[in-house]
């Protein structure tokens, strides 16, 4: 049985298909010589994986988007070409982005049998290229759990001082917090101080009178008691809705106001969402803010 993608000439050589099956409707081609089995999804880590085998025999490594599909990090826009590095010429590819360049070891790891670079070297990579939010976001997403710190690429651009994009890399450090846990908790951080407000705190723990954990919200202004979260598509299950206003009850009895963003209020109204988060903030701070307890965080 043949699952993900696979040399068509192997497949051949060992009985498993045949050249006319191959161009019927069972298979589609990825790349030369590279094949999917039609009902599976050729999304970017399929992709990736045969842009692999394509490049394997010449010393070539998956990098940038691929990588970081390869590596969980989460940070890709909707259907990227896969990518590669690779140390001499190759021939161009539809769907495929080429890289030439030698990697150190040190900068290379196994993922799924493929060789990728590093979650650093990954980050360098897109940190230097992307537009800066979706190089802050693919900083997060690398950084995030991993034993690397954005600031640790200082050191790289100190090697490198001439390397393309590396001037404005400060920049994208500073806006990095791999405490987000995905790349829609790091766009609204970055469109709120974008829009001049100040940075909010991530992944904030609300406690209560006796240090007891009520909730941790994705962005938080603990001084006006003000919460943001983000409300992906797990949260339209009825189950999850019931434990986000449970959560909601808790924090509003603590004087906290929660505000649940969905991908309109990030991706194409984010101006409008920072206007109103501003408005928050100025009547949350207000005389009355006198009066109410403190927040607390744990």
């Amino acid at each position: 049985m043949i699952g993900g993608p696979f040399r068509g000439s192997e497949a051949r050589a060992r009985g498993l298909v045949t050249a006319d099956e191959l161009r019927g409707p069972r298979f589609r081609r990825l790349f030369p010589d590279l094949y999917l089995p039609a009902d599976r999804e050729p999304d970017l880590v399929t992709r990736s994986r045969a842009a692999f085998l394509l490049v394997e025999r010449m010393g070539g490594v998956l990098s940038g988007y691929s990588a970081a599909a390869l590596l969980n990090a989460d940070c890709a826009p909707l259907d990227p070409p896969a990518e590669v590095i690779v140390p001499r010429p190759a021939r161009p590819h539809p769907g495929l982005r080429i890289t030439r360049g030698n990697l150190p070891e040190r900068d290379v790891t196994i993922r799924r049998d493929c060789r990728v670079t590093s979650p650093e070297r990954t980050a360098w990579d897109l940190a230097r290229r992307l537009p800066l939010i979706e190089a802050a976001v693919a900083m997060d997403a690398l950084a995030h759990g991993r034993t690397f710190r954005p600031s640790d690429l200082l050191a790289r651009k100190k090697a490198q001082p001439n390397a393309r994009g590396s001037a404005r890399l400060g920049i994208v450090i500073e806006l990095s917090d791999p405490r987000a846990e995905s790349p829609m908790e790091t766009r609204p951080r970055l469109g709120l101080v974008r829009a001049g407000l100040p940075k909010p705190h991530v992944q904030y723990q609300v406690c209560d009178a006796h240090d007891h954990v009520i909730a941790r919200v994705d962005l938080a202004y603990p001084a006006a008691k003000l919460a943001l979260e983000y409300d992906g598509e797990v949260h339209d299950d009825p189950l999850v809705r019931e434990r986000d206003r449970l959560r909601d009850h808790d924090l509003g009895d603590l004087g906290w106001r929660v505000v649940h963003l969905r991908g309109q209020d990030v991706l194409h109204t984010m101006a409008h969402t920072a206007a109103r988060v501003r408005a928050w903030l100025a009547r949350r701070s207000g005389p009355s803010e006198g009066s109410r307890q403190p927040a607390r965080g744990c």
